[in-house]
């Protein structure tokens, strides 16, 4: 039907607008493509900023350990033990035992995955029950203070009741991530803390 000599296309005309909105198959492969190169180029930088995300996370984690251990000890005031477990990358924070058999406020974390703990030097406390003396070497017990430490085969940054670091702690953990990031909690140089460093300097 016409009117005024111009044929009625309203269905003709929504079809045509309906074609140009719509992507050709063409069109949808090439934007498939491109997808897939931008995402192959920037797939490796973006796991290497996510291992070091955990990485960073992770050493922030200790440190808060070890300012937890430090207000733990001056406030309970008993000595705190920060165990690391380097085999089973765990590591956690137990008060020593004294009256209580156990600590209802202990913690222990595991690691995220791909990291590694390692304690550069490993100075690990003995029970006081191990210690072999000949007689020469016997002293008084009641000069020496007995240390029960709950991990005693594991190396332990022992926190004391002034929240000093106890003298056989380790100086320096290292974390290691398996892309060859790494980070330190090492001593302070007052000795007093613990502190991130990027290198073990």
């Amino acid at each position: 039907m016409c009117f005024n000599g111009q044929p009625a296309s309203g269905n003709a005309a929504r079809f045509t607008d309906q074609a140009r909105r719509a992507f050709t198959l063409i069109e949808l492969i090439l934007v498939m493509a491109l997808l897939t190169i931008v995402i192959s180029l920037t797939a490796p930088k973006l796991s290497r900023f996510f291992h070091g995300r955990t990485l960073d996370s992770e050493a922030r984690r200790l440190l808060a350990l070890t300012r937890s251990g430090q207000s733990r000890a001056v406030s309970e005031g008993m000595p705190m033990d920060l165990w690391v477990n380097t085999g089973q990358g765990t590591f956690g924070l137990e008060a020593e035992p004294s009256y209580d058999t156990s600590d209802s406020k202990a913690v222990d974390f595991t690691l995220d995955g791909g990291l590694q703990l390692e304690v550069v030097n490993k100075l690990v406390v003995a029970p006081a029950n191990t210690v072999t003396m000949n007689r020469a070497q016997r002293v008084s017990t009641a000069s020496v203070s007995r240390v029960n430490l709950v991990h005693a085969n594991l190396p332990t940054i022992r926190f004391l009741p002034d929240g000093s670091i106890g003298e056989a702690s380790p100086q320096m953990l290292h974390l290691a991530s398996s892309d060859g990031g790494s980070l330190w909690l090492a001593q302070a140089r007052d000795g007093l803390s613990y502190e991130i460093r990027s290198t073990d300097k």
